[in-house]
């Protein structure tokens, strides 16, 4: 099973909320299991990349089979196993703070949320909080 409409529609509606509350316009996009898009939502004021690195963030977390984006970022770094790893995909991934993936009751992975337009930091925050609205 995949996220629906309506789950997606919830999870932008809090992390939008969210970024509001923080004072950081954010894009905020959600993908299926598929990593293909299902809802999207640039506020006002947030930069035109945060279009692309919010779609990259959850994308990866989906290719990544649930992984939170912030939680790879070690494993891309020179030297590390996955060093080249970004380079061999044709869509972009993003290996920073802001992705999370979106499971259901079993806990199996059915899509994933990225925020885009603060410091990692926040954008996690705003994707956390989406997260748990959908629950």
């Amino acid at each position: 099973m995949s996220i629906t409409l309506t789950q997606a529609q919830r999870i932008i509606a809090a992390a939008d909320a969210k970024a509001t509350e923080l004072g950081v316009p954010s894009s905020i996009t959600v993908l299926d299991d598929g990593a293909r898009l299902v809802a999207s939502v640039r506020q006002d004021g947030a930069p035109l990349v945060s279009i692309d690195s919010s779609f990259a963030k959850a994308r990866t977390s989906v290719y990544f089979g649930g992984a939170a984006t912030g939680d790879l970022a070690a494993a891309v770094q020179p030297g590390a196993p996955l060093y080249t790893l970004g380079a061999a995909s044709n869509e972009p991934l993003a290996f920073v703070a802001g992705g999370l993936p979106i499971t259901d009751e079993s806990g199996a992975v059915i899509g994933a949320v990225g925020s885009g337009g603060g410091t990692p930091d926040q954008d996690a925050v705003i994707a956390q909080a989406g997260i748990d609205a959908a629950r």
